[in-house]
């Protein structure tokens, strides 16, 4: 049957405003990145910064085992903030913090529980790894998408990976104090990016499957 301009334009803008309601206003997968990366760019800065210029006074006054605790508790923080604002509908802020809190702690163990226990590259790349799994299994299943767990375990450990190790390689270039707030750059662009786009694919699929 033919249709005219105007039923083919009213037709358009319909399947429009279906797949916007489906994403039921997810912020878009760009701004999603941008948002992610920069902003937890900025987290990781502020952390690493401790890191630079504190890390003996901190494992002095805390332990070894406090110092991760509280570097952790500032990622949480101060992470789930900045992308707590790309979270629509029940995990919406402040309720995010429950979420990412949980995702970002299960992360720290099982990096920090395979760093220890395997030590040099073998325990980073295993860390990197078992925490990118634990983080993505967690915020799958708060979005209730557990079949995008790997999905987005898969895209965590790709940009958690490659933050690390090239922040790692500018700390051992440059070294002292600009290296580890390089290191702090590079990993807070890279994994915020991977969890912002990791937040908008678990969004949209949880959208996706409740329409």
């Amino acid at each position: 049957m033919a249709m005219n301009r105007s039923e083919a334009t009213d037709g358009q803008m319909a399947a429009d405003g279906n797949t916007l309601g489906q994403l039921g206003g997810v912020p878009s997968f760009a701004r999603s990145l941008v948002t992610g990366g920069i902003g937890f760019c900025l987290v990781s800065l502020c952390v690493f910064a401790t890191v630079a210029f504190a890390e003996r006074w901190m494992y002095m006054r805390l332990g070894l085992f406090g110092a991760y605790l509280a570097w952790t508790a500032l990622f949480i923080l101060l992470g789930g903030g900045v992308l707590g604002s790309l979270v629509v509908g029940r995990w919406r802020l402040p309720r995010f913090y429950l979420l990412f809190g949980a995702a970002f702690f299960a992360y720290a163990v099982g990096w920090v529980g395979a760093y220890f226990l395997l030590r040099g590259a073998a325990g980073e790349w295993v860390g990197s790894l078992a925490g990118s799994l634990l983080m993505g299994l967690v915020l799958a299943a708060g979005f209730g998408v557990a079949h995008s767990a790997l999905k987005l375990s898969v895209i965590i450990f790709a940009a958690n990976s490659v933050g690390y190790f090239l922040g790692s390689a500018l700390n051992e270039t440059v070294r002292g104090h600009v290296g580890m707030l390089l290191w702090g750059v590079m990993y807070g662009l890279w994994l915020g990016a991977g969890l912002g786009a990791a937040l908008y694919f678990a969004q949209a699929r949880e959208a996706d499957r409740a329409s």
